[in-house]
């Protein structure tokens, strides 16, 4: 069909167009993309199993939907791909406040028009892009904003009385008719204004200041909540709750290949950071398993939950600090370091909501000791385990590595500011790591063997068998015992 050509009702009547409603759009065409084995939510990994199919069910169903879920569970980016399944234009009677189908018109200028003007009734067309509304919830929202009001510079410019119902000023909702309309955060909404909903979803009723209307507003509801706000500040309304299709669960990934899939589309990172930072697979895997490890802690609110964006700004924040580290220095190329990944504490700190014992700790040492409790997580799957206990006369793979710090009375300082080739001189002289990566890591990359050697020592601090200590520009290492024997 080609829209530039129909410009008036009596063309669109020409060419056989039927209307059809928004949820019947979005049926009819998500029951193309499964035929042809499209994906209408592209982008969104982890929920090919489990939200997805739900949220199909639910569209085929037309039901309107509820996505319950923690923050940074993309919610409110599901409901954005939902326009993929709308049709690419619709026609709407030119001039009309909430989009009148010209087929099927509702609104009393809408009407009187095509009295008046018939099949020369002008006629525009609305892409899908536009047919998007998003209102986030919070507790200053009035039945005016979200359904109308009675407009009084209206009533006094048309000479009208305010018992003519071409007063109203039409809120959100009906201006979203034919689109689909999304409320973030349900339960911030005031429950008197979770009340104004219930005909409007059930009967497409609207009431404004005693005007009864009977607008059967065509519209695709989706709301978002998150399960803390149901005792924290408010709650959806039981009767509002029955007249809502489906509630689907939405979650956080379930394995670290997923979350690095969402960390690496999502974080805004520069080709210049690309190109000048390396950064090894165990340092994107270490990144995610610090978030598995927040969702985990006792120390960490679990009903607030930890987003996703928590990795993705760590993300970037890690890239930064060691850009910044190699501009400091005058390396053009440079390694990502374990060190580094100090410069994620303050995305760590602004992300996570601490209970009463995680405040007592401090939130900058929580998040240091989630970095520690990551590696000490990931350190069984590329070298054997470390046991607490063992017999006198049992050796290690990690006795020479130890012996070699206990001969090191000053200590083993790697200083944050080393330029790359200082870095890798200062790992190369601990040759017993050498002999331990070439056991059990043998195919790994030169590049990559400094951040794992790095990696071996903060594990074998977090494993008791080394001490480390943070001073202000690096970090020292040593033998526990040795340090002792020393003092003594």
């Amino acid at each position: 069909m080609n829209i530039e050509k129909i410009k008036t009702l009596g063309e669109l009547k020409a060419t056989g167009y039927h209307s059809r409603s928004i949820k019947d759009e979005l049926r009819v065409n998500l029951i193309e993309n499964i035929r042809n084995g499209h994906n209408t939510f592209e982008g969104v990994h982890g929920y090919e199993n489990t939200v997805i199919p739900e949220l199909e069910r639910a569209i085929l169903s037309r039901h309107n939907i509820n996505l319950l879920g923690l923050r940074g569970q993309a919610k409110t980016r599901l409901a954005r791909l939902m326009l993929n399944l709308l049709d690419e234009y619709i026609p709407v009677v030119e001039g009309s406040e909430i989009n009148d189908d010209p087929l099927a018109p509702i609104s009393r200028y809408a009407v009187q028009l095509i009295e008046d003007k018939g099949d020369a009734t002008p006629i525009s067309w609305l892409h899908r892009s536009e047919r998007f509304a998003e209102k986030l919830a919070t507790p200053d929202v009035t039945v005016a904003d979200i359904i109308g009001d009675v407009d009084p510079i209206k009533a006094a410019n048309l000479k009208l009385s305010y018992a003519d119902d071409r007063v109203i000023h039409y809120g959100m909702i009906p201006r979203a008719n034919r689109c689909i309309f999304v409320i973030n955060e349900l339960p911030d909404l005031q429950a008197r204004i979770q009340v104004a909903l219930f005909n409007i979803l059930q009967e497409g009723d609207i009431q404004i200041r005693g005007f009864k209307l009977r607008l059967p507003l065509d519209l695709q509801f989706i709301f978002t909540a998150n399960p803390e706000d149901y005792t924290n500040r408010g709650s959806i309304v039981t009767p509002l709750k029955d007249r809502i299709g489906s509630q689907i669960l939405t979650h956080y990934p379930t394995d670290i290949e997923t979350a690095r899939l969402i960390t690496e589309q999502e974080a805004r990172i520069l080709e210049e950071q690309n190109s000048s930072v390396t950064v090894p697979d165990l340092a994107k895997d270490l990144l995610e398993q610090i978030v598995f490890e927040a969702r985990e802690s006792e120390l960490i609110d679990a009903k607030s939950g930890v987003s996703a964006r928590l990795s993705i700004t760590a993300f970037e924040n890690l890239l930064s600090t060691a850009e910044r580290r190699a501009l400091k220095v005058g390396d053009d190329q440079t390694l990502l370091r374990l060190s580094d990944f100090l410069g994620i504490i303050p995305a760590i700190t602004g992300k996570v909501e601490l209970v009463y014992e995680g405040e007592q700790e401090g939130a900058a040492v929580v998040a240091y000791n989630l970095i520690g409790e990551a590696v000490k997580s990931l350190f069984p799957e590329f070298f054997p385990k470390i046991e607490k206990l063992k017999k006198e006369d049992d050796d290690t793979p990690y006795d020479d590595i130890v012996s070699w710090f206990f001969n090191q009375q000053d200590g083993f300082e790697l200083m944050d500011d080393l330029r790359d080739k200082e870095y890798k001189a200062i790992l190369d002289a601990i040759s017993p790591l050498d002999d331990l990566l070439g056991e059990y890591q043998p195919g790994l990359k030169k590049a990559e063997s400094y951040f794992v050697k790095e990696f071996v020592l903060w594990a074998l601090v977090e494993y008791k068998q080394l001490s480390k200590f943070r001073f202000t520009e690096g970090i020292q290492f040593k033998d526990p015992y040795g340090s002792f024997i020393s003092g003594i």
